[in-house]
């Protein structure tokens, strides 16, 4: 039986190790990006000065309003509950645009853009580099590389386990040693088989949940284990945008008017029921409250409010929402890691390095054995 894991193990291996170790290095390269954002460049993500009050929201963002083009509007903010964070304003266009403004002088500090070189790991990470074809049309190889890649790795782990998992307690012992006194060889192989053991679970977890990002046929498969029917998902999608999009013609001469009117009122309310809170984000008509816990990082109570007088019409706390709303950021915690804070992502951080020296070392023990049978 181990003879057949074995070419299985290595007839995957081979051909799409290279591809493994760079989807792996490259989310590695992404587990900390926001904190190295904010590091290189604090000027514009804190303030300069934390005064003890700031500036009304409605001033603040027609104040910021007027610096954008004529065809760019504020369609939101986020607000942290550390005072010395700079205000994120949304923005119409282009797609997830946002601003950093200070909240206490009005001043805009910058675009939210990805770095250089977060968005090369990103790309690379995501799509091998490529690129979707103008129009969706064609096959979009870089991602089904990636898909393809990623679904192997599933097997290519499996079939190490089965290979390498030893019989008693002792051997199995010694196999999670890794000796850098014994040459080279040894060192490699030590890493190869007591690295892979570490960091199985973190690396099937994140292979099964990146999966849904690659494959419909997979995502609406493991949305059914759940419970959660991915197609009335997106239709109920689809009208909840109609909706939006249709309140928000119905409003037009309002928006114009007082677009960010009770925006503060709102947060003033939200932020005094949640005084624990992490993040407050205020949009025309909802609100959104998340919080400093282990688990689905993406969760929030969520709330509807009367653009007219501010009062709350409806209020959806995370405990009470149906599991279409909640798998979807269960998945992305997972696959990042940061279920568990710190502690889980310099796991994933590890656990993905791991992940993309497993090929290579893997390559070296091949190649050495084909030496060694030559000889």
């Amino acid at each position: 039986m181990k003879k057949i894991f074995r070419k299985i193990h290595l007839w995957l291996s081979v051909p799409f190790g290279l591809v493994i170790t760079l989807i792996c290095f490259s989310g590695a390269m992404l587990v900390f990006e926001n904190e190295v954002n904010e590091w290189s460049r604090p000027d514009l993500y804190y303030v300069e000065t934390v005064k003890e009050s700031s500036l009304p929201m409605d001033k603040l963002l027609e104040k910021v309003a007027t610096t954008l083009p004529d065809s760019v509007s504020v369609t939101g903010v986020s607000i942290s509950s550390d005072p010395g964070r700079a205000y994120q304003v949304s923005l119409s266009k282009p797609r997830r645009a946002s601003l950093y403004v200070d909240q206490y002088t009005g001043e805009v500090k910058g675009k939210s853009e990805r770095s250089g070189f977060f968005m090369f790991m990103f790309r690379m990470h995501r799509w091998l580099l490529d690129s979707m074809n103008p129009g969706n049309e064609g096959i979009f190889w870089g991602k089904m590389i990636v898909g393809v890649s990623t679904l192997l790795l599933v097997f290519v782990l499996i079939s190490g386990v089965v290979i390498w998992w030893p019989r008693t307690r002792k051997a199995l012992k010694n196999s999670l040693k890794i000796t850098a006194t014994k040459g080279w060889r040894r060192f490699w192989y030590d890493l190869h088989v007591a690295g892979g053991m570490y960091a199985l679970i973190f690396l099937l977890a994140m292979a099964l949940t990146g999966l849904t990002w690659s494959f419909p046929w997979y995502r609406m498969a493991f949305y059914k284990i759940f419970g959660v029917e991915v197609q009335q998902r997106v239709a109920q999608g689809h009208e909840q945008k109609s909706d939006v999009q249709n309140g928000g013609t119905k409003s037009a001469s309002h928006q114009k008017k007082k677009p960010f009117a009770y925006w503060q009122e709102v947060y003033d309310k939200l932020s005094r029921q949640n005084p624990e809170y992490k993040q407050i984000s205020i949009s025309s008509g909802t609100a959104s409250v998340s919080f400093n816990r282990f688990g689905n990082q993406r969760a929030s109570d969520r709330y509807s409010f009367n653009t007219d007088n501010g009062e709350f019409t409806e209020t959806s706390l995370y405990q009470h929402q149906d599991k279409s709303g909640k798998i979807r950021g269960w998945i992305y915690s997972i696959h990042v890691g940061n279920w568990g804070g710190m502690f889980t992502r310099i796991l994933a951080f590890i656990a993905a390095l791991i992940g993309a020296a497993l090929p290579l070392t893997g390559y070296y023990l091949w190649i050495k054995k084909l030496k060694t049978v030559q000889k």
